[in-house]
């Protein structure tokens, strides 16, 4: 005689294991790909919008920067972009941001922005951001954005020659021998013909053999700090054979410290010298090298070496290192006073929380 079960057991019978899997697979997968859809939101805050050189050579955009004299600006900084959009596409914009691979340096073409007049205009910014073409490539929406208006001036340029003027790195004046041609056609501002100039900006090596030969380079105009037109006509350049009038002067000296990973934190440096030893140095230099040099964090270095520990000297004697400027270095602008002897220190090595003299070895 055959025994009916319960209905627990009947309906236990009936439940097929895998189609349970199934169910309980495409639930979770349900789940994640609803919480994937959730719109997310991101704040950036390093978004800048430049605006591209108009093909215009006669026209300069830029934008105003409003306040006590409103100033042009080449580029500006936007306080913050918010885009919204999917949370995994939202995540992984975020990871490359936090790698530094979000290149958000966008650029506004005047033409494209319908500027091709002399004028201001007022920029709407999330317009902007939404037609962008490197944000659309991101993929996701921009929801909002500060400022939401910017101003942009368009100003003519007349075509005018100006005086072409050699200047270094540092944009400082430099001596020339001869500019052909010394004079450029150029575009500036109207109004400003008088006053403007074109540079040719050399570099120490540059300068180093334009003072054997003449070599050629490109003028540019500044129009504003940071946005450089170049000029068509290029010109041959030569410097004249000595320009760099060195003087003696007696520079205010700090001592650098300098250890290996080996010994740093480990060890202090005791300074035997009387204390007016190394207050100064004396070196041979041009005024603005001199300047530079004052300048420097430190003026001379001692470099401590991993041997240096294992010294059973009282005392250990080593010559310091100048630490000149490196561009007027190559420039032979700055040197020490050849006919004073380097300063040497007289030093001995103590480890950190000791009292006592010099290691032992």
């Amino acid at each position: 005689m055959n025994r009916q079960g319960s209905p627990t057991e009947v309906m236990a019978k009936k439940i097929n294991p895998s189609k349970v899997s199934i169910v309980v697979f495409l639930t979770a997968l349900i789940w994640v790909w609803a919480d994937l859809a959730i719109d997310e939101r991101l704040s950036l805050v390093d978004v800048r919008v430049e605006v591209a050189k108009s093909s215009n050579p006669a026209l300069w955009v830029n934008f105003v920067e409003e306040g006590e004299g409103p100033s042009l600006q080449t580029s500006v900084p936007l306080d913050s972009v918010v885009l919204k959009g999917p949370a995994a596409r939202v995540a992984e914009v975020r990871r490359l941001a936090n790698r530094g691979r979000l290149d958000l340096n966008l650029f506004l073409v005047p033409e494209r922005e319908g500027i091709t007049q002399a004028g201001d205009r007022t920029l709407d910014v999330l317009d902007f951001l939404t037609r962008n073409e490197e944000i659309r490539q991101l993929e996701l929406t921009v929801e909002s954005c500060e400022p939401k208006k910017l101003t942009l001036r368009a100003e003519d340029m007349v075509k005018v020659p100006v005086v072409v003027e050699c200047v270094g790195l540092d944009a400082s004046r430099v001596q020339v021998k001869s500019i052909v041609p010394d004079r450029v056609d150029a575009y500036v501002p109207k109004g400003e013909a008088e006053v403007r100039k074109a540079a040719v900006r050399l570099t120490p090596e540059e300068q180093t053999r334009a003072k054997t030969m003449p070599i050629d380079k490109t003028p540019y105009i500044e129009l504003v700090p940071g946005q450089q037109w170049e000029v068509s006509t290029r010109v041959k350049v030569q410097l004249a054979p000595a320009q760099n009038v060195l003087g003696s002067h007696r520079v205010p000296a700090v001592v650098g410290i300098c250890f290996s990973q080996n010994m740093q934190g480990k060890f202090e440096v005791v300074l035997k010298n009387d204390p007016t030893e190394l207050a100064a140095v004396m070196i041979q230099a041009t005024d603005m090298a001199k300047q530079a040099y004052e300048g420097m964090p430190y003026q001379l270095l001692l470099y401590v070496k991993d041997s240096d520990r294992q010294s059973t000297e009282p005392e250990i004697q080593r010559e310091l290192e100048f630490c000149f400027p490196e561009d007027y270095v190559r420039q032979d602008a700055i040197r020490r006073e050849r006919d004073v002897p380097p300063p040497k220190a007289r030093f001995t090595l103590v480890p950190k929380g000791a009292t006592s003299a010099p290691p032992e070895p």
